[in-house]
């Protein structure tokens, strides 16, 4: 057997007395536990939203959008929809015109992203497990009608019971210096509601869905578009249909992925999880001062048996070693148990969804939970790495008791 991670064991595990120095070294163990398992639950709370996100943008947005390079419209000629539907992958393109307006319910108003969509939309039914009232349509044959956020809908008192109340529409027009009319600063349009949707928050707030022939009378766009979205195969991998069609259209149009149309949000969530990790690594290393003095107080208690070893030959290394591993021991159990509870905890939420957001979304109404190995992975080597290092000069220290006796 390792005779230094033996009589490490010994002091640490020892029956016959148990004194304020292994109390201390326990507590240190427990902050070392709890601390690791709170870095565990969190990580998989973040690593939740992001899933989450994603599977609320993947009902909301397309897999891929493509997106003027300069300016913020251009024209979809037929030779340009032609090479977008040559690239093997791709199964359709909806055409969209989006920007800001200003909307009117009776007395309510407020501003809101308005997003013109082509028919197809409707027939992807990309939206229809978020609709909860009203149907998800564009026209009936004979009216056209909008699909409003659930938000919208409550800020501006909107009943689509009502078949006499329309919304209005507010546009700021480009018109040359000296017009007198005040009508003729703006244009205008009115659209029935026809159907409420529920994502998230920022979605339901904000957006409002129309006929994108609704959009181009109201923006006065003339076969202009903002951008086109595209469905693919999903069968096919997404990144090579994205550099393919990236390389057919060129420098003069941008193709984005999921990800990379919401890129600042990732970003941010990135961010604030690697300052979590940060944060509680910072914790749990201020915990390990506990280690450290547990440590120098059992190298003062263990002087004797020290001499005693020096005394029967044994090497510095030796008696560096058992400090050393008495710091390994308290970070394994500390760090091991810790990764269990936060294992364990994470499963519950994830399984059965103790704890609720608060909210509600068209995906789940608990705090989402995403459990990944590498987050297991990184923790334990900073735990491990945080403690080792708290262990250190108490093991020097204690190496150094046979030069000092002499």
């Amino acid at each position: 057997m390792n005779l230094p991670f033996f009589i490490s064991k010994r002091y640490f595990f020892s029956k016959k007395k148990k004194n304020f120095i292994n109390i201390i070294a326990i507590i240190s163990m427990l902050v070392v536990s709890i601390g690791t398992a709170s870095l565990i639950i969190v990580l998989s709370v973040f690593n939740g939203m992001e899933g989450l996100l994603r599977s609320i943008y993947g009902t909301f947005d397309a897999p891929l959008q493509v997106m003027p390079a300069a300016g913020k419209s251009f024209v979809p000629t037929e030779d340009l929809k032609q090479k977008i539907m040559e690239t093997d992958g791709i199964l359709d393109i909806t055409e969209v015109i989006e920007d800001n307006a200003l909307i009117r319910y009776s007395d309510a108003q407020m501003i809101v992203k308005i997003k013109g969509m082509s028919d197809n939309f409707i027939e992807q039914g990309r939206m229809k497990n978020a609709i909860r009232q009203g149907e998800l349509k564009f026209d009936d044959g004979k009216t056209a009608y909008a699909i409003i956020g659930r938000g919208i809908q409550f800020n501006l008192g909107v009943s689509l019971r009502n078949d006499f109340l329309a919304l209005q529409f507010f546009y700021p027009k480009n018109v040359k210096p000296g017009a007198v009319d005040p009508h003729q600063y703006y244009s205008r349009a009115n659209i029935m509601p026809g159907g409420v949707f529920a994502l998230e928050q920022q979605y339901d707030d904000n957006y409002v869905f129309v006929p994108i022939s609704f959009t181009e009378k109201l923006f006065d766009y003339k076969g202009k578009r903002t951008s086109l979205e595209l469905m693919v195969d999903p069968e096919k991998d997404l990144p090579t249909i994205q550099r393919s069609l990236a390389q057919t259209l060129g420098s003069d149009f941008v193709v984005l992925n999921s990800d990379q149309q919401h890129a600042d949000l990732y970003k941010v969530l990135k961010i604030e999880k690697l300052f979590v990790f940060v944060i509680f690594s910072m914790i749990v290393g201020i915990a390990s001062i506990n280690i450290f003095f547990s440590l120098s107080m059992l190298v003062i208690e263990k002087k004797p048996d020290i001499h005693s070893l020096f005394a029967m030959g044994a090497p510095k290394q030796l008696v560096r070693k058992i400090f050393l591993f008495e710091g390994a021991i308290i970070a394994f159990i500390g760090a091991g148990s810790g990764l269990v509870l936060g294992f364990i905890c994470s499963w519950i939420q994830k399984t059965y969804g103790i704890i609720s957001m608060g909210i509600s979304t068209s995906v789940t109404q608990a705090y989402p939970i995403e459990i990944i190995p590498v987050d297991f992975i990184f923790t334990a080597l900073t735990i491990i790495l945080i403690t080792f290092i708290a262990s250190i000069q108490p093991a020097i220290r204690a190496s150094k008791q046979g030069v000092n006796k002499g």
